[in-house]
């Protein structure tokens, strides 16, 4: 576990901030968990929920990918990605919720430093989780796999996250909850926080 202090030091060394959305700022794991299980149900396969949580960190591309080659099925793509939105847009007040232990660190840096949104996510999703928290008007920048065309581990949402910024990516805490995006921040060499491993306040 990360110690406080530790913490501490990091958020005052940065110039500027960027936030993973889900898992970090927000739980929405039921939330895509019931729209994919949805979604998927017209290649007559059952999703099964502890398959997606092992994969909450990929993106939509990606997670298609290995449900095909889990069940043996060819998707209809763009009809199981508009189902999916769909079915979780729907659905967003039942299901989602603020992760605290994070977004009070975004509410209380919100206008003293930069700030931006980096996820895997479609925009459209991101948008829409966020502000259904209040969330969305913390952030300078929103950046997601719709405005860079590739997913973590790849780094190229955070570097964009931090050139939207006008801050070098080294001078910018990043803060993850997934393999992925722990891995996409280590890549593009930005100092990162597992929020996994945050102490409980």
């Amino acid at each position: 576990m990360m110690p406080q202090p530790q913490l501490e030091t990091l958020l005052q060394a940065a110039d500027g901030l960027i936030f993973d959305c889900d898992g970090t700022l927000v739980d929405s794991l039921p939330a895509y968990a019931d729209a994919w299980r949805a979604a998927f149900a017209a290649s007559g396969k059952v999703m099964d929920t502890a398959w997606h949580a092992d994969r909450c960190g990929l993106c939509e591309t990606q997670l298609m990918e290995q449900f095909e080659h889990s069940n043996q099925v060819t998707l209809d793509r763009p009809r199981v990605v508009a189902t999916m939105r769909q079915h979780y847009l729907a659905n967003l007040s039942r299901h989602l919720r603020e992760l605290t232990q994070v977004s009070a660190i975004a509410r209380r840096f919100a206008g003293v430093k930069p700030m931006a949104v980096a996820s895997s996510g479609s925009r459209e999703i991101v948008l829409h989780s966020l502000a259904a928290l209040g969330l969305v008007e913390l952030f300078d920048a929103i950046v997601t796999f719709d405005d860079v065309g590739k997913a973590k581990p790849d780094p190229a949402i955070h570097l964009q996250a931090a050139q939207q910024l006008g801050l070098p990516p080294e001078r910018c805490l990043v803060f993850e909850d997934s393999a992925q995006g722990l891995e996409a921040a280590r890549r593009g060499r930005l100092p990162v926080v597992d929020v996994t491993r945050l102490a409980q306040p």
